[in-house]
C-alpha cells in the first residue's frame, strides 16, 4: 500500500519578515505626506469657506446700516479706551447665523460684564481656521476674564496702532465707520479680514477689553495692547520669521487666506512683493496694486 506524501510547509524567515515590515514602512512614510498634504488642502478649502461666510455678512450688515461695523466700539477718555469693547466679529453675529448667542449680548454694556460669562466664551467655527489647533477659550492678561478665541481679524491698515488707534487707514480700526464707498482704492483690490495663528498671538472674535494685554506666544514676557485682540497690521509679509503679534500669520504651507472688500478670498503667497502687501491693507490710498499674488 503506497502512503501519499504531503509536501512540507514552509514558514517565512527572519529575514523574510524583515524584508516585508521595511517595505510596509516605506510604503507609510509615503503615504503620510500624501495624506497630510490633503488634509491641509481640505483645511484651507474650509478656512477660504469660512472667509466667504465672513464676507456675505459684512456684506449684509453693510447693505442694513449702510457702513461696516467699527473694528471695535469703545468710548476714549484722555485717550484712553473705556469700552465697551466689542469687535466687528460681534456686530455681524446675526449675519452668520449666529442671532441666539447675539441675543445673549448687549454692546452697549462691557465685555467683562457678568451677564457676558457665557456668551464671550463661546468658540464660533465661522472665525475658527482649521488648520490651527484647538485653543477654545484663552484668560486675556490683565483683564480677569476668559474669552473665545478666534483665528480672523479686521486689517487695520499701514499706520502704527500704537500711536492712534483710531487712525487706521485700512478698514477697520477703533470706531470706525467705512462705507464701500470709502474704499477708494477699489473692493477687488483691499484686503479687509486676514488670519492670525495661535503660533504668533491669540485673538478672539468677542472684542478688545479696555486695559487688557495680549501676550505674544512665541514669547510670552511680551505683551501688546488690546486692540490686537481683533485687529491686524501687516507690518511683515505672510507668515514672515520676523512676524510681530499684529502681523497676519497662518499654519498654510502655500501662503494666507484674505478676504477682500468685494467677498472674494485669495491666497496671498509668502513671498508676495512687500509693496503690493502694503498697498491691499490701505483703503485709499491710491496705489496701484493689480491682484496678482
Amino acid at each position: 500500500m503506497l502512503v501519499p506524501r504531503f509536501g512540507s510547509r514552509r514558514g517565512f524567515t527572519l529575514i523574510e519578515l524583515l524584508v516585508v515590515i521595511a517595505i510596509i514602512a516605506i510604503l507609510i512614510g509615503l503615504l503620510l505626506p500624501a495624506v497630510q498634504k490633503v488634509r491641509e488642502a481640505a483645511a484651507r478649502l474650509r478656512c477660504k469657506n469660512n472667509m466667504k461666510q465672513i464676507g456675505l455678512a459684512l456684506h449684509s450688515y453693510h447693505d442694513r446700516t449702510e457702513r461696516l461695523p467699527p473694528g471695535y466700539a469703545s468710548g476714549v477718555t484722555a485717550g484712553t479706551d473705556i469700552g465697551p469693547g466689542w469687535g466687528w466679529a460681534a456686530h455681524i453675529l446675526p449675519d452668520v447665523e449666529q442671532d441666539n448667542l447675539f441675543r445673549q449680548m448687549n454692546l452697549g454694556t462691557q465685555i467683562t460684564a457678568a451677564a457676558h460669562a457665557a456668551p464671550r466664551v463661546q468658540p464660533l467655527k465661522v472665525f475658527l481656521c482649521p488648520s490651527d489647533i484647538d485653543i477654545g477659550t484663552f484668560a486675556v492678561t490683565n483683564a480677569g476674564v476668559s474669552v473665545a478665541h478666534a483665528n480672523y481679524v479686521g486689517v487695520f491698515g499701514t499706520n502704527e496702532m500704537e500711536d492712534n488707534p483710531s487712525a487706521g487707514n485700512g478698514t477697520f480700526f477703533r470706531n470706525s465707520r467705512v462705507r464701500f464707498g470709502d474704499i477708494t482704492d477699489g473692493l477687488s483690490n483691499t484686503y479687509v479680514v486676514g488670519e492670525r495663528s495661535s503660533d504668533i498671538a491669540l485673538a478672539t472674535w468677542t472684542g478688545a477689553i479696555p486695559g487688557a494685554l495680549v501676550p505674544l506666544r512665541r514669547d510670552p514676557t511680551e505683551q501688546e495692547p488690546h486692540f490686537l485682540l481683533v485687529l491686524g497690521r501687516g507690518d511683515h509679509t505672510p507668515n514672515s520669521p520676523d512676524s510681530h503679534i499684529d502681523d497676519f500669520y497662518s499654519r498654510h504651507s502655500q501662503g494666507l487666506n484674505c478676504l477682500f472688500g468685494d467677498g472674494s478670498v485669495h491666497s496671498v503667497s509668502n513671498g508676495v512683493n512687500l509693496n503690493v502687501w502694503y498697498a491691499i491693507q490701505t483703503r485709499n490710498g491710491g496705489e496701484v496694486a493689480a491682484p496678482n499674488f
